[in-house]
């Protein structure tokens, strides 16, 4: 019987006849075990057909270089047909900006993106450090817990609930929300079936809609349904489209800024010489910054259709095709990043990372991650805080969302 790639354990990537590389197993990025199947891919072929997985066939693009082509083209490769691997059935298909090409995606994506300008940036800074101060005085000491709960997770809904307006008792809920959009059925996470995630996020938008009547009836504000509900290019949504662009929004303000949180934590545990280096001198924190988001990269792919007959790597893309950018690879290419694989906070070229993407789809609210994890850093480092790792990671089994349910540490008192 022909073996595929989930037969093979996980640190036989080498073993896999190449055609049956299948880089979408969600449990070799719970198990850390995926950077030898992406090592062998940029070597060996780096843009490579799987011609049988979960999520049918696709192409594999490793390389940094191929990825930058794929995602600053739009016109050849479309993200009208989803931006995740997964093909999500029709009947729970959503609309969303991430998904238009011009005019439309412009015109909706300059509809939020006030919130996340650099004058408002300005005024939430002091709303964030005051907050992260709050979380991190509040932690226990001597006593083990679970950082992505206490930190990660709550510094990132505080903001997410901010960003929206929306009522901070029930910030949870956004978590709760994100963590359902994001997951596919039967991988283990959230949910077990399409329906079930249907029916948790008709609840969100059930949610959202009541403040959506109560902001288009009011003065406008700088709140995100604010925004939405008195812009032309938004107002008129069809309920689907809004809760696919609530969806974007949430899952975008959440994940990438929470996994960067938890995994630079783990970063600095890992490679003590490189946390020695940012407290002798504090001025490299916007590098270790971007370097914390380069390493962990939180969205680990994602996905366009070619919209036409193309060549990319010496390969034909075939219009229909569906092409998977891997930005966790192309940040570990060691042709565009020295000593990819290693974690340094002053690497030279450490802002040109993949993690937001490039092109018209590049990350509205990058920004604003980069501002939550640096202020953190600095209460951090003012504090003087020990924060020592005491139990090995958990993460999450998905090839979307490359993040953590769990990182247990202590601070000493």
């Amino acid at each position: 019987m022909e073996k595929h790639s989930e037969d093979y354990g996980a640190d036989d990537a080498c073993d896999i006849p190449l055609s049956n590389l299948d880089v979408s197993d969600a449990k070799r990025f719970r198990d850390d075990s995926i950077w030898g199947c992406f090592e062998r891919l940029r070597r060996e072929d780096p843009v490579h057909y799987c011609h049988d997985s979960p999520y049918g066939p696709y192409w594999s693009v490793t390389k940094y270089r191929d990825i930058v082509a794929v995602d600053t083209n739009h016109k050849v490769f479309s993200s009208e047909q989803g931006v995740t691997i997964v093909d999500v059935p029709d009947k729970h298909w959503t609309q969303s900006f991430i998904k238009l090409g011009p005019p439309k995606h412009a015109a909706q994506r300059n509809t939020i993106s006030p919130i996340v300008a650099a004058e408002n940036l300005t005024k939430l800074e002091s709303l964030i450090r005051s907050r992260a101060r709050t979380i991190l005085q509040g932690l226990p000491r001597n006593d083990a817990f679970n950082w992505v709960e206490m930190v990660s997770i709550e510094l990132t809904t505080q903001m997410l609930a901010t960003l929206f307006d929306f009522p901070f008792e029930d910030r949870r809920l956004l978590t709760y929300w994100s963590d359902v959009a994001v997951a596919a059925p039967k991988t283990g996470q959230a949910i077990d079936s399409w329906d079930k995630r249907s029916a948790i996020l008709s609840e969100c938008q059930s949610y959202f809609t009541r403040l959506w009547n109560e902001r288009i009836e009011a003065e406008p504000r700088l709140d995100l349904i604010s925004l939405m509900a008195h812009s032309p290019a938004t107002r008129h949504m069809e309920p689907s489209e809004f809760l696919g662009n609530l969806i974007l929004l949430i899952v975008g303000g959440n994940d990438t800024t929470r996994n960067s949180i938890t995994s630079g934590l783990l970063f600095m545990d890992q490679y003590p010489c490189e946390l020695r280096k940012l407290r002798d001198n504090p001025k490299l924190l916007s590098s270790a910054v971007s370097e914390i988001i380069r390493y962990q990269t939180p969205i680990a792919h994602m996905r366009r259709n070619a919209a036409t007959d193309s060549i990319l790597g010496g390969k034909k893309i075939r219009k229909g095709d569906k092409v998977i950018m891997w930005y966790i690879s192309g940040n570990r290419d060691d042709e565009v990043f020295e000593n990819a694989s290693s974690f340094i906070i002053d690497r030279k070229n450490v802002r040109q990372h993949l993690s937001f993407g490039f092109g018209i789809h590049r990350c509205v609210g990058r920004h604003l991650a980069e501002l939550q994890l640096k202020v953190l850093w600095e209460e951090m480092l003012n504090a003087r805080l020990e924060v020592q790792v005491v139990g090995e990671p958990e993460r999450i089994a998905s090839n979307f969302v490359h993040g953590y349910s769990a990182l247990p540490v202590k601070i000493a008192a």
